[in-house]
């Protein structure tokens, strides 16, 4: 079966270049434009392998959504990516501490992105 990945960025440019990478990788991409919009797939019905998500974003941010995904029986196991321009051990600590599984600094390189999902979602 496919794997499905959750992309959760405001930025359109950077959607669209994951998107390329992911699914010219074999995956099947679902798209949110900040946290809150993310929300609306943990409905209990969608299966979602693993999340990449953005720090800085509008409504909800990064670090709230993993909470929020956190805290949800469903999804509380599933892999969740940062992708931002944060470099900031703080921050780094903050998304760990708040469940993320993995960091990355944009821009990205997309083989080592990739290395890591196989590594999650086997």
């Amino acid at each position: 079966m496919e794997k499905q990945i959750l992309i959760v960025d405001d930025s359109e440019s950077m959607r669209e270049v994951l998107i390329f990478t992911l699914e010219n990788a074999g995956y099947k991409v679902l798209i949110a434009v900040d946290g809150r919009d993310a929300l609306k797939f943990l409905d209990g019905a969608t299966k979602i392998d693993l999340i990449i998500t953005d720090l800085h974003m509008p409504i909800l941010d990064g670090i709230g959504l993993i909470k929020k995904v956190r805290s949800d029986n469903d999804y509380k196991y599933v892999p969740i990516l940062f992708l931002t321009t944060e470099s900031q051990i703080g921050k780094k600590n903050e998304a760990r501490e708040a469940g993320a599984s993995g960091w990355f600094v944009k821009p990205f390189a997309p083989e080592k992105l990739l290395a890591a999902i196989t590594k999650l979602i086997r």
